[in-house]
């Protein structure tokens, strides 16, 4: 469903409806609802999807058949449903428009410093390009346009700016540099938009299983 639409459905429902519906839908669709939630609405519903763990069935009764299809088999033989999470607000906020973002998690912080810094380490930032490897780089360039790369790069932090000029052809990485330093002032708006954008492309590669992302959250193998 469209987002305004989702946001309508659910705009009258108490908070913790919406928690769970959200904690259902993919985390940039729940983004895109919750950029449309009332300002005094967003902060509550993210803090009751970071701290929601399991909902018994019972509790389900409330919503439509839409969210009663996911759980099959029925109340007799589903004990709980585990949904929603810390993990779960920090995927939602990484979609979320950079200025919203920065509100929410501030009001987050306020409400609860502790949690609010628990979802900030799980969230994926553009600076977190650098850890990834660089077959990861590589694969991830070959999906990005030259024109969101260089907007994108601008803000960038000098680790992330050398990580992707090494996993370019010297050529390409020659224009990169000279594209960036011709580019001129632009504004911070865009700069975030251009990262936002290849960061949803990152993240998409991921669930994917083309590239591993690394970041504060991100699982350590051994």
């Amino acid at each position: 469903m469209d987002a305004r639409a989702v946001a309508e459905i659910i705009r009258l429902e108490h908070p913790q409806i919406m928690a769970i519906v959200l904690s259902y839908l993919d985390s940039d669709h729940s983004a895109e609802v919750v950029a449309l939630l009332p300002e005094r609405v967003r902060v509550d519903v993210l803090l009751r999807i970071a701290t929601l763990d399991g909902i018994q069935p019972s509790a389900l009764q409330e919503l439509d058949e839409i969210m009663e299809r996911q759980f099959t088999g029925g109340k007799d033989t589903v004990k709980s449903a585990v949904v929603g999470g810390i993990k779960t607000a920090a995927d939602i906020l990484n979609f979320v428009d950079t200025a919203v973002e920065a509100e929410i998690m501030e009001m987050v912080k306020d409400a609860d410093a502790e949690l609010g810094q628990q979802i900030q380490d799980l969230m994926f930032v553009f600076d977190n390009l650098a850890e990834v490897d660089d077959q990861g780089i590589q694969a991830l360039l070959r999906e990005v346009s030259s024109d969101n790369l260089i907007l994108a790069l601008k803000g960038a932090d000098e680790d992330v700016k050398e990580k992707i000029f090494k996993n370019m052809s010297k050529r390409a990485s020659e224009m990169l540099r000279d594209d960036l330093e011709a580019k001129g002032p632009v504004r911070l708006s865009e700069v975030e938009a251009a990262q936002k954008e290849i960061l949803a492309i990152a993240r998409r590669m991921a669930e994917a299983g083309d590239i591993m992302l690394g970041g504060k959250g991100a699982e350590e193998f051994v």
